[in-house]
């Protein structure tokens, strides 16, 4: 696998994107420490649980992210989306804790945004990026009819 340049220049935009990541990851896991540790809630779940559960997931994204290497970015836009669905979730099933679903909900949006935008965009500038589609399909298509006329020459 080819090294990559990691000092390319980072775009005002992929910055930005970039704060907008680590900001939302940070406030995310701060969030669900506070709303399932210190916050009064009726659900009695276990310490492992809740740690397991909530808080675990976020944190194994956590030093790619400050990092900022956009592969961690791209899986981690993944991993918010548990997240996503536990504030819809709780949202529609849980009216005493709409509050605190939405907010959830805010910062789970704001994380996938921003890690999903900073791994396209920086994979983009570090020269990462998938190829587009057209360009798969023009190469597979030259492969398969290239076989395909080797091997009519060969049978005639």
């Amino acid at each position: 696998m080819p090294e990559l340049n990691t000092s390319a220049p980072m775009s005002g935009r992929v910055k930005k994107l970039r704060y907008l990541a680590l900001f939302s990851h940070i406030t995310l896991i701060v969030w669900m420490l506070i709303w399932y540790f210190l916050l009064p809630i009726t659900a009695d779940y276990s310490i492992v649980f809740k740690l397991l559960l909530f808080i675990v997931p976020l944190l194994l994204p956590l030093p790619g992210i400050l990092q900022g290497k956009p592969y961690t970015h791209a899986w981690a836009s993944f991993i918010v989306l548990l997240y996503f669905l536990h504030s819809i979730t709780v949202l529609y099933a849980e009216p005493s804790q709409m509050l605190y679903a939405t907010i959830e909900l805010v910062l789970a949006i704001a994380m996938f945004v921003g890690c999903s935008g900073f791994a396209r965009l920086r994979g983009q500038e570090l020269g990462t990026g998938l190829p587009k589609l057209k360009t798969v399909m023009e190469a597979e298509k030259n492969l398969y009819e290239g076989k395909h006329h080797e091997q009519k020459n060969s049978n005639e």
